[in-house]
C-alpha cells in the first residue's frame, strides 16, 4: 500500500512538490537575506586551511576513481552498469517507474545446432589436443534437457535399463554417463538410448559412430513398428510410440551426418531429403533443412540449394544465418567472376549486382558477426551444441561449416570483403529500429557468453557505449584530483577562482529571488494560514 501510494503521489501530484519548494523559498527569503547568516558562513570558510580542501578533494577523487573502476569491472563482466541496474530494479519501482506490465522484455531463444558435432569423436579429441573445454556447462545442460525430452517418457518407469538411462542423461561427468550406458546394456542388450549415448560420447572415430548408430537404427525401427500397431489403444503405449518416433528420427539424422563426414554425400542427401518430409514436433527443433543445404553445397548442386531455399526462405518462417547467407552466396556466385569495384563506380550497378548487394545487406543485418569469420578477420572455434540466432554463437557455427563453400566459389569472398562494411554501416541504429528484420535483440551478448567458452572473445553488436556513470565518475575523479593539485600548488589563486565561480552561481539565484518578491506579497504565508 505504501509503495502504491508513493507511486500515485509521484505520477499524479508531481506539481505539489514544486509548489512546496516555491512556498518554502518564499517563507525563508527574509532569513536567506540576513547578512549575519552569511557572515557566520564566511568566517567558518575562512577558518578552514588549504590542507582541509586538499584532503577533501583528494578523498573525493579517490572514492570516485574507486567507483569508476568497480563500474568498469562490472560492465566488462555483465555488459550493464551496476548503478543504473540497481536504480531501475530497486529505486525506480518505488517512485512509479518500471511498473509497466505491458512492456515486453526481449527474449533470446536458444536453438539446437543443426550441425552439432559428436562429443566422443570430435569434441573429446579437441579437448585432448588443446586442453581446452570446447563446451560450457550451460550448453551441455541444455543438451541434457533435450535428450531427456527426446528419449524419456513416463511409461518407462519400472524398466531397469531405461531408469539407468534417465539418470545417465543428467550426469555431468562424461565417464559416468558412458559407464551408465554400459550398465544399461548389461540389463538390456537392446537398449537403444544406451547405444545412442555410446555413439555420441564414447566412439573415437566416425566409422565407429556409424557402426553403433546403424545397430541402434535396426532396434529403433523394430520398437517403432511394435508400438505403431497398438499406440491408439493405451496412453502408455502412445507415449512410448512418440518416444520411439523421436529416437528413430534422431538416429537417422545422426547417421546422415556421419555419411556427410565420411564423404558418402549421395546417401546423406537422400536421408536428409527423406527426413525433411517428416512432420512430427521434433522436426521443428532439429532444422534438418539446414543439414540438407550444407550437403547440397558440398556436392555443388546449386540449383537444388535454390529450390530448398525457395521452400524455407519464406517471410512467415524463422530465418537463420544458413538461409540468409546461403541466399547471398548463390546471388554472389552469378557476379563473382566479373565484379569489379572500379567498373561499378564508373558504370553503376547491373541488375544482378544490385540483387547480390541487397542479399548481402539482408544477411549482414540478420547476423552482423558472420563476415569477420568468413573473411578470417577473427578466428573461430568449435561450434557449441546450441546457438543463438543472430548471435555470435550462430556466426561461429555457420563459419565453421560453410567457410569452405564460400572459398570454393572463386571471387565470392572478395565480393563480400568490399561490400559487407557498407552493408554494416547501413544497419539501422539505435537498437530500437529495424529495416528488413525485427530490431536487433539486446540480450544476445549475455546468452552468447553462456554458450561460448571463456577463451573465446564474444563478438558484440552494436558495440555498447560506456555507461553514463563511468563517464561521470571518471570526470568527477579527474576534476577533484585537478582541484586538489591546484589547491596544493596555488591555494590563494584557487580560492579566488572558486569564489568567482560561486558568485556567478549566486547572482542568478538572487535575481530570481528578487523577481519572485515582486510577484508574490510579503505576507503570503499569513494569507495561506488564514485560508
Amino acid at each position: 500500500m505504501v509503495k502504491t501510494f508513493i507511486g500515485w503521489i509521484w505520477r499524479k501530484l508531481w506539481w505539489a512538490w514544486y509548489l512546496a519548494i516555491i512556498l518554502v523559498v518564499c517563507y525563508t527569503r527574509e532569513c536567506l537575506r540576513k547578512k549575519a547568516i552569511w557572515d557566520v558562513v564566511a568566517v567558518f570558510m575562512d577558518s578552514l586551511t588549504p590542507k582541509f580542501y586538499i584532503a577533501l578533494t583528494a578523498t573525493s577523487s579517490f572514492i570516485s576513481a574507486l567507483i569508476m573502476i568497480l563500474e568498469w569491472i562490472y560492465f566488462q563482466k555483465y555488459g550493464v552498469s551496476f548503478i543504473e541496474q540497481f536504480s531501475l530494479n530497486y529505486i525506480s519501482p518505488w517512485i512509479g517507474g518500471g511498473n509497466d506490465n505491458n512492456q515486453q522484455v526481449p527474449e533470446c531463444k536458444v536453438w539446437r545446432n543443426p550441425l552439432g558435432l559428436f562429443r566422443g569423436a570430435e569434441y573429446s579429441r579437441y579437448l585432448n589436443y588443446t586442453k581446452r573445454e570446447p563446451l560450457t556447462f550451460y550448453d551441455m545442460n541444455l543438451s541434457a534437457q533435450d535428450h531427456q525430452a527426446f528419449f524419456i517418457c513416463d511409461a518407462d518407469n519400472g524398466k531397469p535399463d531405461y531408469e539407468i538411462m534417465q539418470a545417465a542423461w543428467r550426469e555431468r561427468v562424461p565417464a559416468a554417463r558412458v559407464k551408465a550406458a554400459h550398465l544399461a546394456l548389461e540389463k538390456n542388450a537392446d537398449c537403444v538410448t544406451a547405444l545412442i549415448m555410446l555413439a555420441e560420447e564414447e566412439a573415437p572415430t566416425m566409422l565407429k559412430v556409424e557402426k553403433i548408430l546403424r545397430k541402434a537404427l535396426k532396434l529403433a525401427e523394430a520398437n517403432y513398428k511394435r508400438t505403431q500397431k497398438s499406440h491408439h489403444l493405451d496412453s502408455n503405449i502412445e507415449m512410448q510410440h512418440r518416444r520411439d518416433l523421436n529416437v528413430l528420427i534422431y538416429i537417422k539424422r545422426r547417421i546422415a551426418m556421419c555419411c556427410r563426414k565420411l564423404r558418402k554425400l549421395k546417401e546423406a542427401v537422400k536421408m536428409f531429403r527423406d527426413l525433411s518430409k517428416e512432420m512430427p514436433p521434433i522436426m521443428n527443433i532439429l532444422n534438418v533443412h539446414e543439414n540438407l543445404i550444407e550437403v547440397l553445397l558440398e556436392t555443388q548442386s546449386y540449383a537444388d540449394v535454390q529450390s530448398v531455399l525457395a521452400k524455407y526462405d519464406d517471410i512467415n518462417l524463422p530465418k537463420s544465418a544458413v538461409i540468409c547467407y546461403t541466399s547471398a552466396l548463390l546471388k554472389i556466385r552469378v557476379i563473382a567472376d566479373k565484379y569489379n569495384v572500379g567498373n561499378t563506380l564508373k558504370k553503376g550497378l547491373t541488375q544482378a549486382e544490385e540483387v547480390a548487394l541487397e542479399a548481402i545487406h539482408r544477411a549482414v543485418e540478420f547476423n552482423p558477426h558472420v563476415p569477420k569469420y568468413l573473411l578470417e578477420m577473427k578466428s573461430y572455434i568449435f561450434p557449441p551444441e546450441h546457438i543463438l540466432k543472430r548471435g555470435d554463437s550462430e556466426a561461429v557455427a555457420y563459419a565453421f561449416f560453410h567457410l569452405a563453400h564460400w572459398k570454393r566459389i572463386k571471387g565470392a569472398l572478395a565480393v563480400l570483403n568490399v561490400t559487407w562494411e557498407s552493408a554494416f554501416n547501413q544497419i539501422p541504429y539505435p537498437l530500437e529500429k529495424g529495416y528488413l528484420f525485427h530490431p536487433y535483440p539486446t540480450c544476445t551478448e549475455l546468452a552468447d557468453r553462456e554458450l561460448l567458452p571463456t577463451y573465446h572473445k564474444v563478438s558484440v553488436f552494436p558495440k555498447k557505449d560506456l555507461p553514463f556513470f563511468i563517464h561521470f565518475t571518471a570526470g568527477l575523479s579527474s576534476f577533484s584530483a585537478l582541484l586538489a593539485l591546484l589547491i596544493y600548488l596555488h591555494p590563494q589563486f584557487t580560492g579566488n577562482l572558486v569564489y568567482i565561480i560561486c558568485m556567478w552561481i549566486i547572482v542568478p539565484v538572487n535575481y530570481c529571488l528578487d523577481r519572485l518578491e515582486t510577484m508574490l506579497p510579503n505576507n503570503v504565508m499569513d494569507i495561506l494560514s488564514n485560508i
